[in-house]
């Protein structure tokens, strides 16, 4: 049992950060394209995305599969885990808990999103040249528009956090000075990835993505 939880605690971390952690660059960077280039810019994107051969399956195995065995496993880790915030008041105690509370908030946001999302055009109740104005109208709440400020801090912090940790574990970053300049590294990756996703979030809140609808967001990548 222990060396089950060893190995399974391993492809978790592995899944984190490949693929799951360069699928959120990619979606960072995808979603900036709206605040960047406008609906013609996000679109281009996404038709990018959705042209690559055997998408389907890409998506299958890139991106649906690690999110279902990272979020569920995830979940176990956290409900095992035992928080030492109140006892010993650390920097890295701090981050371990973080790390398992932004770990749930991402997970329900996930589900959350893809429903009310892909899944809507899955139920038929939108379509594909809808979304994009369905994605403004959602993050028009201005109670949406603040959970999705914070479901994205929580789950960059939790790329970022788990990236570190990650190097850490597989003995990528050994000794003081290595974690300190891959805690650098990694603070970064936060900021500028946190900006991609906030950047995006008011240009699909603006008034371009209320008007003309796109047809392209037939992409797990996109939105």
């Amino acid at each position: 049992m222990k060396g089950n939880s060893y190995y399974s605690r391993k492809l978790h971390s592995l899944l984190g950060v490949i693929p799951l952690g360069l699928f959120m660059i990619e979606h960072a960077l995808t979603n900036y394209s709206a605040f960047e280039g406008g609906q013609q810019g996000f679109k281009d994107s996404v038709d990018f995305l959705h042209g690559m051969p055997l998408v389907f399956f890409l998506e299958m195995f890139i991106i649906w599969l690690p999110i279902l065995f990272h979020g569920v496993y995830g979940l176990y880790i956290a409900y095992q885990s035992n928080s030492n915030v109140g006892n010993f008041n650390y920097g890295r105690n701090w981050a371990f808990t973080l790390q398992r509370v932004t770990g749930v908030i991402t997970f329900i946001f996930v589900v959350w999103h893809v429903y009310e999302t892909r899944l809507q055009v899955t139920f038929g109740n939108t379509t594909y040249e809808e979304l994009g104005s369905h994605m403004h109208d959602i993050v028009s709440n201005p109670v949406v528009f603040a959970i999705y400020v914070i479901a994205v801090l929580a789950a960059t912090f939790h790329f970022a956090n788990g990236l570190w940790a990650f190097l850490v574990s597989w003995g990528i970053t050994v000794g003081p000075r290595a974690q300190k300049v891959s805690f650098r590294i990694c603070l970064g990756i936060f900021v500028i990835v946190s900006v991609l996703f906030l950047l995006s979030l008011f240009a699909f809140g603006s008034d371009e993505f209320a008007s003309a609808p796109i047809t392209a967001f037939t992409s797990a990548s996109a939105v």
